[in-house]
């Protein structure tokens, strides 16, 4: 059920009450306008969240990529984090994971064509992106992780909560997981419930949106993970006979898997694969974790342990650092798969959500083959770019 991964530490509600306190005067120094924040003349669309992690970011972003990615020229700007470089970066096919950071050289590979940078300082990310003299011609940016950096005002703001970890019943740091107050969901112009249940029932739809006490001018939406075929992490390594794809990796009765994650909230992975009728033997480490020696003495220990037939299985955010790693033996670089996923919109809305989000973006771009791509695709709606902000919220609509 919704809120079940959560744990509070009344121990330490104390501490939280005074990391609150520092929270609301930073946000206060923002709405009194002494802390300021920027807005864009080119499409801004953020997605983050308020709590330490596990809300599926990369996913949604990829989602927002696949929308948008055929039509319009994509930039997506991260902060990088865990990264060992400094300032602006702007990658391209021969960047590094440790220049860039994980998950946006997990975008990078993915998505090749599109546009990825890294700047701890968003606005001037932003700027470096669109400037004129950039060549790059973006049509739209997206923030990774950019909800709390409230020096960029997006256009859209999409707020991820994790179903498990229903940010209604979580407290603030440290006893918590909240970096801010409950009421910071109020900046958000759409909410995600992220990681829910296939089977989720219309009355707990209704019952969570009556939960979070959502004000008119925000949407509500909820996802679910969909999983893709395994792929081989190191394809350059022969692939044994017998190697699986997703149709035999639901099948298969009697796998010992051992299961890789370096990530905020591997439950639910290790939930979803139950339903596979395989031994799972979890291997976890903490979030965004770099590999030491030690760490690959540990993996090829516990693989090697595992009766046959075995595999290891990971996270694409996960294959990234392996992929950067030495040490890992033949057999388990023979046998690692990750699992690649995706997110599904569901109650029949992913249209609807669709169409928010690229109609925000075909009104507020400076492009004028934009500006006529939106008057093909516009419903109802018969206003120009030119009578509209180049920044807007759906609370103003």
């Amino acid at each position: 059920m919704e809120g079940d991964f959560i744990t509070i530490n009344k121990k330490l509600l104390g501490l939280a009450w005074f990391y609150g306190l520092g929270v609301g005067i930073r946000n206060l120094l923002f709405e009194m306008g002494i802390l300021r924040s920027r807005s864009f003349s080119t499409p801004v669309i953020s997605v983050g969240n308020i709590t330490v992690g596990g809300t599926g970011k990369t996913p949604h972003v990829e989602y927002l990529i696949r929308l948008l990615k055929d039509k319009l020229n994509v930039a997506v700007l991260s902060r990088g984090y865990k990264r060992k470089s400094r300032g602006y970066i702007l990658s391209d096919e021969n960047t590094s994971m440790h220049m860039i950071g994980d998950e946006p050289y997990q975008i990078k590979q993915k998505f090749p064509d599109v546009t990825v940078a890294v700047d701890r300082k968003r606005t001037r990310g932003i700027s470096r992106l669109t400037a004129d003299d950039s060549g790059l011609d973006i049509d739209v940016v997206l923030l990774d992780d950019a909800f709390q950096h409230r020096y960029v005002k997006p256009g859209i703001n999409i707020l991820l909560v994790d179903y498990h970890r229903l940010v209604i019943y979580d407290c603030l740091l440290p006893a918590g997981r909240l970096r801010e107050p409950v009421r910071a969901k109020d900046r958000a112009d759409i909410v995600i419930i992220t990681k829910c249940p296939k089977d989720l029932k219309p009355m707990e739809f209704r019952v969570i949106t009556k939960a979070m006490k959502l004000y008119p001018y925000q949407q509500l939406y909820f996802s679910t993970l969909e999983y893709d075929a395994p792929q081989p992490v190191f394809r350059n390594v022969a692939i044994p006979t017998g190697s699986i794809g997703l149709d035999s990796l639901v099948g298969l009765s009697g796998k010992n898997i051992l299961l890789l994650t370096g990530i905020a909230s591997p439950e639910q992975l290790m939930h979803d694969l139950q339903e596979f009728d395989s031994q799972i033997t979890p291997l976890t480490f903490a979030d965004h974790h770099n590999f030491n020696r030690k760490d690959i003495e540990t993996i090829n220990n516990a693989f090697a342990s595992l009766p046959e037939p075995r595999l290891v299985l990971t996270t694409e955010k996960d294959a990234t650092r392996l992929q950067a790693t030495e040490g890992l033996s033949d057999d388990v670089k023979k046998h690692l798969y990750m699992l690649p996923l995706r997110i599904a919109i569901m109650q029949d809305q992913e249209e609807e959500f669709n169409q928010k989000i690229i109609g925000y973006v075909y009104k507020n771009s400076r492009n004028s083959i934009l500006a006529k791509g939106k008057n093909d695709h516009k419903s109802n709606n018969s206003d120009s770019v030119g009578d509209r902000p180049r920044t807007i919220s759906f609370r103003n609509n």
